[in-house]
């Protein structure tokens, strides 16, 4: 009898050791908590955003008279100086904070400072810093990623003057996408929308009209399969706006370009000279002023930019 009511007792123990392991196993893990920007970055954000570099940069200044190694503070200095065309300074500030980042941050960094040279075209360094992230997404088993870092740099090569790299990778980010696992029939279509329009905006600044316009149908037909993205249909007018500029076809450029992103600095700054092909100068000059309120460090901003500046007097 003894023996019998302790076999059930430790019956009993063993069923709510095994029941709690499994409602264990079972309950999710907690969300990692998202790391907290400082009252002091965000400060730095939003006179960013204002355009008031000069006292962004006063803060930053003081963070790391405090932290030399603060990583946000060296990536927002580098910006903040980009932005106000200080590109050797701003260069020394990205480059400690690639030596500073964390682990999950590095990429960020390194594509930073890809950026900070695209403000000056220089295409042997921006390759570098895009080709660093590139490897590094892939051995991550990132490939989506490394394929929209590839596609960034061939996207600069480009607007910086060289087509031949441009071509080259774009084709390794469309190869990268194609070949990541379990793509989805509408992701393909993304990545071959993608891959098609940059086709034709390299056709169309090698002079070769006819290929550039056969690629821009394409895109469309593309398109106009229902499978992309809603926010897709807004690069479409953009594709057939920059290829009209460069096959001469200004006013259909125009006509093009303002269907496009009226808050993309490109599309403004492709816009505004397709504008003074035209011989409406007060129209591009009212776009330039409209580009010097954006203040994005974005590819897009490292074309506009500085063309703005030159345009309105400013550098």
């Amino acid at each position: 009898m003894w023996h019998n009511l302790r076999a059930m007792k430790i019956a009993v123990r063993l069923t709510f050791f095994v029941v709690s392991c499994l409602l264990w196993a079972q309950t999710p893990p907690p969300a990692p908590q998202q790391p907290q920007v400082s009252p002091q970055i965000k400060q730095v954000q939003q006179l960013n955003n204002e355009g008031k570099q000069d006292e962004a940069f006063a803060i930053l200044s003081q963070m790391l008279s405090a932290d030399p190694k603060n990583y946000e503070a060296n990536l927002y200095a580098g910006i903040v100086l980009d932005l106000k065309g200080d590109y050797a300074k701003a260069h020394t500030y990205l480059h400690e904070a690639i030596d500073v980042a964390p682990a999950d941050h590095r990429i960020q960094a390194l594509r930073t400072m890809a950026v900070s040279y695209a403000f000056s075209c220089d295409l042997p360094q921006v390759t570098d810093f895009e080709r660093q992230a590139y490897e590094a997404q892939l051995q991550a088993q990132k490939p989506l990623d490394a394929a929209g870092t590839a596609n960034e740099l061939a996207r600069i090569d480009l607007e910086c003057g060289d087509a031949p790299a441009a071509a080259k990778w774009y084709q390794t980010g469309y190869t990268t996408a194609m070949h990541a696992p379990n793509l989805s029939e509408a992701d393909k279509d993304l990545w071959e929308f993608r891959y098609q329009s940059a086709k034709g905006r390299i056709a169309a600044r090698n002079g070769q009209k006819a290929e550039a316009d056969a690629d821009v149908k394409i895109a469309k037909t593309i398109l106009d399969k229902g499978k992309l993205p809603p926010n897709q249909a807004p690069f479409y007018p953009y594709l057939a706006g920059y290829v009209a500029y460069y096959n001469g076809n200004y006013q259909t450029a125009v006509d093009e370009l303002q269907k496009a992103d009226q808050k993309d600095p490109f599309i403004l700054v492709l816009l505004a000279q397709a504008y003074e092909k035209l011989g409406k100068q007060d129209e591009a000059m009212k776009l330039y002023r409209q580009i010097m309120t954006i203040n994005a460090h974005s590819p897009t901003n490292a074309f506009a930019r500085p063309l703005a500046k030159k345009k309105l007097g400013l550098s």
